[in-house]
């Protein structure tokens, strides 16, 4: 019922979507013109520029708007829909910019570069109505897009989405479908997490194990860090991995929509699954150790810093560790033919480092102080592996710890940008990637309707955080990227709803210029994108519709406090345990909650119609919060 509704609603205004363009990331520049273009059986579509990467463009559009149109346009000669590379390349648009027209007589898209063409080829369909995006054909439908003229190219190189399918394994269809969607926003970086704790996804033929144990972990459901470790004899039958044959099925797949994947093999913490696989390769060579179905084995103390009480990091002082490193990252770049290979590096615990004997005498003889410096040791030596595979090492902020980094590694800054700042300062390529605000498991609504976390990134606030803020040097930025860990994601459709409409928001960030961007334009694109969600089958969330509620306590009654994302909503609110409709209490100033008021529950309206979500919170609930 509520795909039919939007594709309706779809058909309905598509007139109305010509006049208003819903791209996103918005252009550089944009003009409007008299007129209209319509598509019809006698389009045809071509180019002059007769190389296979056009030709793969052409082929990618075609296929795009087949489904919904019911039929493939035509290519040949007299084009009324023309690709072409610029015969003098123009600097303005570098390697990824567009320039497209579109009159009442056809469209002209022309590049520098292929995937210039691709990225222009994302605004043509979006200019389209939202119903462009359905699997099913729609031959009632009229398909205009507007007269228009658009400059265009990004603010970054860098434009990243990171995909964690340690902690919960996602089949190769989706990893390909999460490329399609990504894509689709112009983004060009697909960060693949493939190891850590919860699971080893790719197969390394040197080492088996890595996938025959390291690959699996026996099942658990409910929340992360709430399941029960591994019981004796207990099967592990959950999980999965990738083969070499699949890892360069994907990449061919994301490399024909300019999409470069960057693998993340986490060490030398986050390396349960390896260890669990090949336990001489920790310190403790403790052979009981399995792969961590989701159980909390770590202890947070209110001093800082965090204890491990399973073993699950690498020996940084053996040997046999870094012959085994050779050889994964071997065959890892022999997979990716990309320019870095991530290496981790992020929340390793050095405790079972400090109280081993064998490492401490290590430590003394080669003058290293602390675990911070043998970690640097130890990155300095991955990184060093990963420059003699013709790669270059990227890894989280804290590699910067402990001494000088390797030259030529780049910095992922995600404990906020201090990280980032610091490595610009010294002349290192940076990643702004900062948690929360770009941690898209983030929760984006309100306690009461997500799954809980550790912290929140609202869609408002991710749009409006710019990565050169904070007085880095923007000279040293590639630029910015959104991560999608999985620990309490289990299905495509919770991904999707974890990344839609906040990957949006970092997408404009990414390519539109800062003086460019403005939430009340943005929120309006994002509404007609929620449309092309609906016709395609993609999950995502409402929560920008939902009050931001705070709760404080005065004179010994909570009080709470209403605000939201958007202009134009009206709360309605009750105190009686009945479903706040249109004509409930309204809200307009902080509500004082009596003893005797036992719930409070809240809905957004906008134009008389509910938006988002019932919210519901009980008494415990309201003290709770306005205790804290």
């Amino acid at each position: 019922m509520k795909r039919s509704f939007f594709l309706l609603l779809c058909l309905v205004v598509s007139t109305a979507f010509a006049q208003t363009p819903g791209i996103i990331p918005a252009p550089v520049s944009l003009t409007y013109n008299q007129g209209e273009f319509a598509l019809s059986r006698d389009v045809i579509i071509g180019s002059t520029s007769n190389t296979a990467e056009v030709t793969l463009v052409i082929r990618y559009f075609t296929e795009a708007l087949q489904p919904a149109l019911g039929y493939a346009l035509a290519t040949g000669s007299n084009p009324s829909i023309r690709f072409e590379l610029n015969k003098t390349r123009k600097p303005v648009l570098g390697m990824e910019g567009y320039e497209l027209d579109i009159t009442s007589t056809g469209i002209l898209l022309q590049a520098n570069s292929a995937a210039g063409l691709f990225y222009g080829v994302q605004s043509i369909l979006q200019l389209l109505p939202p119903a462009i995006a359905s699997h099913t054909a729609l031959p009632e439908h009229r398909w205009v897009l507007p007269a228009i003229h658009i400059t265009d190219y990004p603010r970054f190189p860098w434009r990243g989405i990171m995909l964690d399918v340690s902690r919960h394994f996602f089949p190769k269809s989706y990893v390909k479908a999460f490329i399609d969607q990504i894509a689709r926003y112009k983004f060009n970086r697909f960060h693949w997490s493939l190891t850590n704790d919860e699971g080893w996804r790719i197969e390394i033929k040197s080492y088996p194990r890595l996938t025959e144990v390291g690959a699996w972990r026996v099942p658990r459901d409910g929340a992360y860090g709430d399941a029960r470790p591994p019981q004796p004899g207990e099967k592990a039958t959950d999980g999965g991995y990738y083969t070499q044959d699949d890892i360069r099925e994907v990449v061919q797949y994301a490399r024909e929509r300019f999409i470069e994947i960057i693998p993340e093999i986490d060490v030398p913490g986050h390396s349960m699954a390896a260890v669990a696989s090949y336990p001489e390769l920790s310190v403790t060579k403790d052979a009981t150790i399995k792969v961590n179905p989701g159980a909390n084995f770590a202890t947070w103390p209110p001093e800082g810093g965090f204890i491990m009480h399973i073993d699950n990091t690498l020996n940084p002082t053996d040997e046999k560790v870094y012959s085994f490193l050779d050889k994964v990252f071997g065959e890892v770049a022999s997979l990716f033919p990309y320019e870095y290979i991530h290496a981790g590096g992020d929340e390793c615990y050095k405790g079972y480092w400090e109280r081993d004997p064998s490492v401490q005498a290590f430590m003394k003889k080669n003058n290293i102080k602390d675990g911070h410096e043998l970690q640097s040791y130890f990155t300095k030596r991955v990184s060093a592996i990963i420059t003699g595979k013709k790669k270059k090492m990227i890894g989280w902020d804290e590699i910067l710890e402990g001494g000088q980094l390797a030259p030529g590694a780049a910095v992922m800054s995600w404990r906020g940008t201090k990280g980032g700042v610091e490595a610009a300062s010294k002349k290192h390529p940076v990643v702004m990637s900062p948690a929360p605000i770009y941690y898209l498991d983030m929760m984006q609504g309100d306690p009461a309707v997500e799954a809980r976390v550790y912290n929140k990134a609202r869609l408002k606030d991710v749009y409006a955080f710019d990565i050169l803020a904070g007085g880095i040097d923007s000279t040293f930025v590639l630029g910015g990227q959104g991560n999608l860990w999985t620990e309490q994601i289990v299905t495509p459709g919770k991904a999707e709803y974890m990344m839609y409409p906040r990957a949006w928001a970092i997408a404009e960030t990414m390519w539109t210029p800062a003086k460019r961007k403005d939430f009340n334009s943005f929120v309006p694109r994002v509404e007609q994108h929620f449309m092309r969600n609906d016709a395609a089958g993609i999950n995502y969330a409402s929560s920008l519709y939902d009050p931001v509620i705070r709760i404080s306590m005065t004179e010994g009654k909570p009080v709470v406090t209403l605000t939201g994302e958007l202009d134009g909503l009206t709360f309605y609110y009750t105190l009686d345990n009945s479903v706040p409709d249109k004509y409930a209490t309204p809200y307009g100033k902080p509500v004082e909650l009596s003893p005797e008021v036992k719930q409070f529950r809240v809905q957004s309206y906008r134009n008389g119609k509910p938006l988002g979500r019932l919210i519901t919170l009980s008494r415990e609930e309201v003290e709770r919060r306005a205790r804290h």
